[in-house]
């Protein structure tokens, strides 16, 4: 009774220490039938019984890969009655999940058995489902993910708890080693069964397990706790970290319509570990089906945003994940960068309106006399330019912009290209297919709203009607 009172209380620290649960919480409690799971559902129904008041659920689910497999569930299914606890079974073809999903055998069946244990606490109110992964689990997946060539997150290695599907998956062995597990089991006479899977070394875990541990060991006899040490560490600095970037993103990063944007200067002072980390999270904002971002994607944004030149470029980050730079800006979408959409339209009547859908706006003329012109006209605030209409070729064409596009800029001598003018104002290249061009009767390029307009037809001392040409964006109320 001694080992049972000391797992207790070792469990009970870690559930205060790490929040895992509350008085009269219902707990999911996955039962597999292994010596770590049979010590799981026996520590907390001691603890249900003794020590805080829990509603304890057994939930086992038979994966069909073993002939075993039922005679375990039915080992479960008598544990739990024995136990005086609520027992829920599901029966997965997992061989033929495999054949139909593409997965792997062991993610395949992960896959089906969280969904299961997941289902099982919504329909029994549980606030959460406990595993039993155990110390020496959190030093093979720390392990193998330095291994893969994790970062920070990755080596914290498995949490006390986490939220999936707004249900917490909790893990309260963490610190418990799985040879205290068995000899609880052992010493309490608690039967459970042997998977003889757990000795084939084709699952990499279990080649860490038994091959590349037992080797490490030699060099290091107490590597096990070396790296769930590390796990503890660097899980703490994690959570920090994690605090920090979401910090640096409210303060820098803004969002429209899908899309997240920062300044590069107000990135470049940002230490490189939170810049990586500030990427990483956008890209996990923007993503619906939470994609693996390695290292070299993460860092190809981050020294792109921080290079002098080339100011405009387009990262292809995959999944249909796109990060552009726009001059001072850094743009991330998971749109497909905008195609120019091609346009044609001729207007000629006065007081006149366009809509432009493929732009998403409205262009109006309306021909005003020199006096209301100048009440109504200046006063305008929108983006307008002014014209006199009788040195105005008609009909005017608005047109989307063609390669070698020149206008005659007002104050200056000769033509300049659109494209050079687009550089120099740093419009950037997404914007740019949004701005349309509006020309006369012979084809001069006259106004480029927003940005300039020509010599053409300049209003002076000797004009007696004013063209006011205005685009604004379109909207259900009109303009």
């Amino acid at each position: 009774m001694e080992q049972m009172n000391g797992l207790v209380d070792a469990v009970i620290d870690a559930a205060a220490e790490h929040g895992l649960w509350a008085p009269h919480d219902t707990i999911v409690v996955a039962v597999s039938g292994g010596p770590d799971s049979v010590a799981l559902l026996r520590v907390l129904h001691e603890i249900s019984l003794n020590r805080t008041p829990l509603t304890l659920v057994c939930a086992h689910v038979n994966h069909g890969f073993r002939a075993e497999s039922r005679q375990e569930a039915e080992f479960v299914r008598k544990l739990a009655m024995e136990l005086g606890i609520a027992f829920e079974m599901a029966e997965f073809d997992i061989p033929d999940y495999i054949k139909k999903s593409g997965l792997g055998a062991q993610e395949a069946a992960r896959k089906k058995r969280y969904e299961f244990l997941i289902d099982t606490a919504k329909q029994y109110g549980a606030v959460s489902v406990a595993l039993a992964h155990h110390a020496d689990d959190q030093a093979e997946t720390v392990l193998m993910r330095l291994l893969r060539g994790s970062g920070l997150s990755g080596l914290a290695g498995m949490r006390w708890k986490r939220t999936e599907k707004k249900v917490e998956l909790i893990r309260p062995f963490l610190r418990i080693n799985k040879t205290a597990l068995i000899e609880l089991c052992q010493s309490h006479g608690f039967p459970y069964a042997e998977d003889a899977s757990n000795r084939q070394v084709k699952y990499k875990r279990n080649a860490v397990r038994l091959e590349v541990l037992p080797f490490l060991e030699r060099y290091n006899g107490k590597l096990n706790q070396s790296l769930t040490q590390l796990a503890e560490i660097v899980g703490a600095e994690d959570e920090f970290m994690e605090a920090a970037t979401a910090k640096c993103f409210q303060e820098l990063v803004r969002s429209s319509k899908g899309e997240y944007a920062f300044d590069r200067a107000s990135f470049a002072p940002v230490a490189s570990a939170l810049q990586r980390r500030l990427i990483k999270l956008i890209l996990n904002y923007l993503s619906a089906d939470h994609p693996v971002f390695d290292f070299n994607k993460i860092e190809a944004v981050r020294r792109g945003a921080l290079q002098d030149h080339p100011t405009s470029w387009s990262l292809d980050l995959g999944g249909g994940l796109t990060c552009m730079r726009q001059y001072d800006t850094i743009l991330f979408s998971s749109k497909p960068p905008q195609q120019q959409a091609s346009y044609t339209y001729r207007l000629s009547l006065p007081e006149s309106q366009l809509n432009l859908s493929e732009i998403g706006k409205v262009l109006t003329m309306t021909v005003l006399e020199r006096e209301s012109f100048l009440v109504q006209g200046e006063g305008s605030g929108k983006m307008s330019a002014w014209f006199d209409a009788r040195e105005l070729v008609f009909p005017l064409t608005i047109r989307s912009r063609l390669p070698g596009d020149i206008i005659k800029v007002m104050g200056l001598k000769g033509s300049k290209k659109v494209k050079d003018i687009y550089i120099d104002d740093k419009i950037p290249s997404s914007e740019r297919s949004l701005i349309p061009l509006v020309c006369d009767g012979v084809g001069n390029i006259v106004w480029i709203p927003g940005i300039r307009r020509s010599i053409h037809a300049a209003v002076g001392r000797q004009t007696q009607d004013v063209l006011l040409l205005t685009l604004e964006e379109a909207t259900g109320e009109g303009s």
